[in-house]
């Protein structure tokens, strides 16, 4: 079986669904996607500064400006000034946002329970290390620059 042509689409198509699915379950909070990551990703950084946070999002940091300004609004965000560099604002989840959390990953679970349905726990254990291990092998590559050529194997 060649998994070449078809594993990048499959792994993208995965990915999506998941985030669809999660975003239907999730639609009744009244948050984006993206307003829903940054809660998540800032609850794993508490006190991070802005740019580190967009680094982590993997999105530009006038973009994240404007989501935190919403969820600041909303008042799931706050920001405090850094001690010693005052131009620093220092990001932090409220106490609303992390009783948000809890309800998120309860969908997370649903959501990846319906994904795993059929899956045998040995299975589901196994894809897990392949998905890490091709993460590892894919971040390590990306330190190196990229041959010009295709290479095929």
């Amino acid at each position: 079986m060649n998994l070449a042509p078809n594993l990048g689409f499959l792994l993208h198509d995965v990915a999506r669904l998941l985030r669809k699915r999660f975003e239907q379950r999730a639609k009744h909070m009244g948050l984006t996607r993206s307003q829903w990551q940054t809660i998540a990703y800032l609850s794993r950084n508490e006190g991070i500064h802005q740019s580190g946070l967009a680094e982590l999002l993997e999105i530009e940091p006038i973009t994240l400006m404007r989501v935190l300004d919403k969820l600041v609004e909303r008042g799931f965000i706050e920001r405090k000034r850094h001690e010693t560099d005052r131009r620093i604002a220092l990001l932090y989840t409220t106490e609303s946002a992390r009783a948000l959390l809890s309800d998120m990953r309860a969908i997370g679970d649903v959501t990846r329970g319906e994904a795993l349905d059929g899956i045998p726990d040995d299975d589901r254990e196994k894809l897990v290390a392949i998905l890490d291990l091709m993460k590892s092998n894919l971040l390590q590559a990306c330190r190196a620059p990229a041959d010009k050529e295709t290479h095929h194997g």
